[in-house]
């Protein structure tokens, strides 16, 4: 993992030659991105003997190549993958390779990640789309977001990693020919050396310093068939640590002089602290002080108790006399938040994602079907409670943080402590698990003003778990409505798809960047618009509905619960059209070549189902890859059990096809939790589940088998993190289907 403290910047200034540079930035990209993201606003930090080749590549005089790592590691493997990229451009094994955490800078942006989240078809190619593209592309590049989410550090790296370190091997290579007088195109690299066939050789170490001033002719990403390392199923570099304990995650993180602070937080959604009794735990072993945050952190209401250690610290929180101000949301429930969604389905057209064909011909229908899908709110629930650890001292601000958005935590940090965002350091260490929540910074907020009442300590802010869980964002509640027209050959001839939910991009603009949110949100319909299946009239629209009830982006977002919806309703028009699921899907996907690949390679795959079991089957496209999965299911006593889920999926060229079976598996688990158990209750304005006791994860009894089958493909990457997790709930519900004739259309699923 990255160091926890960024390197000493060197005296020695790397240039790099104008040809250099503009050869990196027409490689591979055509109008994208709108400027270069090789070289950084600063040099990239060295220490003694490193040189700079660009802000990504730095190498020492033994030939150990750093690379910065502007994507955090929260267990999808990215601190394995992304070096992968360089390492493949620039001719050197991966165990030559070490990161370093990229410092902020715009060329680290996730252009990626904004881009992927417009809302046009995948299936639209047109020029509207295209140059919508490109300007949010143009956009992304100048806010410069570090962002680790959307399934996108693969995809978004694709371009300037590999270009950074193709540069970096061209910049090596001429100046080894320049040494020795021959023709770069005659020059050769492996394994970290420049050869020449008359016999000279030098390793990347002993070139670096004279290849800061080389200015390569031309910079050549290799072709996927020149591959050497990309491709290869490379172990995890993290692993060893991780096992070992030594691994440095947030709550590990121990500068000196250290204390701890304990919260608790408003219980009901919107209200106020009313007021508390410091004088009565004053006398408690290790409190040094009480500090009501609610005002600096501009979040939640709430108090903290700072002292010696984080047991003193709860004890005395849970001790503290408080009372609150209930607000305007004393008596909201869950009820109340279904009982709006219908009604705003009922009165509002909502905002139309995807139109085709003429809706009017359903009126010649032999057969109507309607279905009526909902899920609850989510909580994200990573095993890592939220944390964070702060010190504000001599006007300056240090951040430990496990955090998916670096960028953005230093500006709220920087507002809250009230400094110039150059005031403010931050070391990112591992996440104990993201899932979306750690794009949020309401933990650096706080930490931030609890620290600034510290008389200059540093402060581990630690969640417990129970408030965790009853304040966290949550996936939004949704109900979504069917409608399909059948002829009398069982062929749809309309397809009417409308939902609600709340917005999450609309809260997340007001809440992290103080914009104000409104038009369409891509993450409330996705899954939906999106579909693949090739009916001649469709309509497909969302309305959304403000809820006071904190909304963000969980694993898979709209993709989660929208999937469940469209590939639950799927198997209902085929049941409606006499046909089997797998056929019926089949016959929809003609002009659908990659989609029908990956359904027939987890079908055949799964083969029959073992007795007293059945399969279920789903197939679903997001961010960018496309998710087929067959699940074998049985039911005994009206309990649901998985027992078998195979996989197969498309993502473009597979980097390390280790990790996306581990992702796929990590997603079938994760989908599962939510399928069998995820669901966040709201009563009195309170949420009522706040712990693993009341809001249970999958046992490792209960865990499936999962077959992964990766599907070859020359395509560029796409993501892996998230695609994993919407097919597994319509899967089961599929099989639950075929043992019981019931249609479970409710999450989560159950029978009893």
């Amino acid at each position: 993992m990255p160091s926890n403290q960024p390197p000493k910047k060197s005296r020695r200034h790397f240039l790099l030659g104008a040809l250099g540079v503009t050869g990196a930035l027409t490689v591979g990209w055509g109008l994208l991105p709108p400027r270069q993201r090789l070289i950084g606003s600063d040099p990239m930090p060295t220490i003694e003997g490193e040189i700079a080749l660009n802000g990504w590549v730095k190498i020492a005089r033994d030939g150990t190549v750093t690379v910065a790592m502007p994507r955090s590691e929260m267990g999808q493997g990215v601190h394995t993958a992304l070096p992968m990229l360089v390492a493949e451009e620039l001719d050197v094994p991966l165990s030559m390779v070490r990161i370093v955490q990229a410092p902020i800078d715009k060329i680290f942006g996730n252009i990626a990640m904004l881009v992927d989240g417009l809302p046009f078809h995948p299936d639209d190619h047109g020029v509207v789309k295209r140059s919508a593209q490109w300007a949010t592309a143009r956009v992304a590049r100048e806010l410069g977001l570090m962002v680790t989410g959307g399934s996108s550090s693969i995809k978004d790296a694709w371009g300037p990693m590999r270009e950074a370190g193709a540069t970096a091997r061209a910049m090596l290579i001429g100046a080894a020919a320049q040494q020795w007088n021959v023709p770069a195109s005659e020059c050769m690299t492996d394994a970290g050396v420049v050869s020449h066939a008359n016999g000279k050789h030098a390793t990347y170490g002993e070139l670096a310093a004279a290849a800061v001033n080389s200015k390569p002719a031309a910079i050549r990403l290799k072709q996927p068939p020149e591959f050497k390392l990309i491709g290869t199923p490379q172990p995890r570099r993290d692993s060893a640590t991780k096992v070992d304990g030594s691994a440095v995650f947030g709550m590990d993180v121990r500068p000196a002089g250290l204390v701890y602070a304990a919260v608790r937080m408003s219980p009901v959604i919107g209200g106020s602290v009313d007021q508390f009794v410091e004088n009565a735990i004053r006398a408690m072993p290790g409190v040094l002080q009480v500090v009501d945050f609610s005002k600096q952190a501009g979040g939640v209401a709430g108090v903290a108790v700072i002292a010696k250690t984080y047991w003193q610290a709860n004890r005395a929180i849970a001790a503290l006399p408080l009372t609150w101000h209930a607000g305007p949301n004393a008596t909201l429930s869950t009820a109340d938040v279904f009982k709006d969604l219908n009604a705003k389905l009922d009165s509002e057209a909502g905002f139309t994602y995807f139109s085709s064909g003429d809706p009017a011909l359903a009126q010649q229908a032999a057969k109507t079907i309607k279905a009526e899908y909902r899920a609850p709110f989510l909580a994200h629930a990573a095993l890592e409670p939220i944390n964070c650890t702060a010190q504000v001292r001599d006007g300056k601000v240090t951040l430990w943080a496990s955090t998916q958005v670096p960028s953005v935590a230093v500006g709220a940090a920087a507002s809250v402590a009230k400094v110039s965002k150059d005031k403010v350091s931050l070391h990112v260490t591992y996440l104990g698990g993201g899932f979306g929540r750690r794009l949020e910074v309401d933990m650096v907020t706080q930490a931030v003003a609890i620290a600034m009442a510290a008389n200059g300590a540093p402060v581990q802010v630690i969640w417990s778990r129970e408030e965790d869980i009853t304040h966290d964002v949550y996936r939004p509640a949704a109900l979504a409505r069917f409608t399909a027209a059948l002829d009398a050959a069982g062929t749809v001839i309309g397809y009417d798809n409308k939902s609600a939910s709340g917005s999450i991009t609309h809260q997340v603009l007001q809440r992290t960047f103080g914009l104000p949110g409104g038009g369409p949100d891509k993450t409330t319909a996705e899954g939906e618009f999106d579909m693949p299946y090739e009916f001649a009239n469709q309509h497909i629209a969302h309305v959304i509905a403000p809820t006071p009830v904190p909304l963000g982006y969980w694993r898979s977002v709209g993709h989660s619960h929208n999937a469940f919806f469209t590939e639950s309703f799927i198997d209902e028009l085929a049941l409606a059209a006499g046909k089997d699921p797998i056929t019926f899907r089949r016959e929809l996907l003609k002009n659908h070549p990659r989609h029908l690949a990956v359904l027939n390679a987890a079908v055949d795959k799964a083969g029959s189902p073992g007795a007293g079991r059945a399969h279920g089957v789903a197939l679903h496209q997001s961010f960018g890859s496309i998710v087929a999965e067959v699940a074998e299911v049985s039911v005994k006593a009206g309990s649901i059990h998985v027992h078998r889920v195979v996989c197969a999926v498309d993502c473009g060229i597979a980097v390390n096809p280790n990790i996306i079976a581990q992702q796929m598996e990590s997603a079938v688990v994760f989908g599962l939790s939510a399928a069998l158990y995820g669901e966040i209750t709201l009563q009195g304005g309170k949420v009522e589940q706040d712990n693993f006791s009341n809001y249970p994860v999958l046992r490792m009894h209960e865990a499936p088998l999962v077959d992964t089958i990766i599907i070859k493909s020359a395509e560029a990457p796409e993501g892996i993190g998230e695609p994993g997790v919407p097919p597994i709930a319509p899967a089961v519900a599929n099989a639950v289907f075929t043992l019981t004739g019931r249609r479970l259309r409710s999450l989560p699923l159950r029978l009893i």
